[in-house]
């Protein structure tokens, strides 16, 4: 094969297809048509209001126990009731609301990075590297994610910073095949070849050619597996693997209450509605986002 000419025009074309400004700005307004997706920012929003100023926001101490208060039902004192210890409840998710978004956005913030690299690099490099590694998270992906949470922690031990890289671990396989099957169907077009004929280097290559046009697939999948995140720590939170006492977590709570099922129904009742409400939201905002970035769905 003959090596092309060097053709100043090469450069121009080695720019991404669509600028990541206009791509937030497209996408900003399709959002805003959305009204789930905007009614889960606005939840989102909201429940990073709370988790940033809940200490201001939380009448008692979330962690704090009177036995001689202990399951109040709600009322003016104790909104959402007290806890077999005495805790006030709506304190303690006031507190949980700060320790599940900090879980999830961590956990996220590992998985992206790690399956951002793992994915590009076989991606692009293709060959034994790309099978060496996909076959690495083929096999991640065979056990289901929250017995490997599980196994994670036991090799780990217990507390919420093992439980962060417990989580952000088993979902590393999820970001890495995206970015691959990504960058598979993108790194033969013309500005890509374009910038490989003007010498940039792989690694400018991928991250300043090819990650502005596949971020739409990345942010859709990163703003869904926050609400993974924060349903696998309520998981290993019910399971006494994640936040240790006294600590407030919802499904710390929520394992702790199991059995005041019939006598103190609202024990289990608040903390199962902030897991929905939050998992909901995210749920929602992610949708919104898949279909604002996607092309096909903004012409119709």
């Amino acid at each position: 094969m003959e090596d092309k000419p060097f053709d100043t025009s090469a450069a121009a074309a080695a720019e991404p297809l669509e600028k990541p400004e206009s791509q937030i700005r497209e996408m900003w307004d399709a959002l805003k048509s959305n009204k789930g997706a905007l009614v889960g920012l606005g939840i989102i929003l909201f429940l990073i209001f709370v988790a940033v100023f809940g200490h201001w926001l939380m009448p008692y101490d979330p962690n704090l126990s009177d036995m001689g208060a202990s399951f109040l039902p709600p009322g003016p004192e104790h909104w959402f009731g007290t806890d077999q210890l005495g805790r006030d409840i709506f304190s303690r998710i006031i507190y949980g609301t700060h320790i599940s978004l900090t879980v999830g956005l961590s956990a996220v913030a590992i998985s992206l990075t790690a399956g951002i690299i793992l994915g590009a690099v076989a991606g692009y490099r293709g060959g034994k590297t790309d099978t060496v590694i996909m076959r690495f998270m083929d096999m991640m992906l065979a056990i289901p994610s929250i017995l490997l949470a599980i196994a994670f922690m036991a090799a780990l031990g217990k507390g919420l910073d093992k439980a962060v890289i417990a989580i952000g671990l088993v979902s590393i396989p999820e970001y890495a095949r995206i970015v691959r099957g990504c960058i598979l169907s993108v790194k033969e077009n013309d500005y890509v070849q374009a910038a490989r004929v003007v010498g940039n280097r792989d690694g400018r290559i991928i991250f300043k050619h090819i990650m502005p046009n596949i971020l739409s697939s990345i942010v859709v999948r990163a703003t869904l597996g926050i609400s993974t995140a924060v349903l696998d720590t309520s998981a290993l939170g019910f399971l006494g693997l994640g936040v240790q006492p006294p600590y407030a977590e919802w499904g710390d709570m929520l394992g702790r209450a199991r059995g005041f099922i019939f006598s103190a129904p609202y024990t289990l009742i608040f903390p199962g509605i902030a897991i929905t409400i939050t998992v909901l939201a995210f749920n929602l905002l992610g949708d919104g986002l898949r279909d604002a970035l996607d092309p096909k769905s903004r012409q119709l």
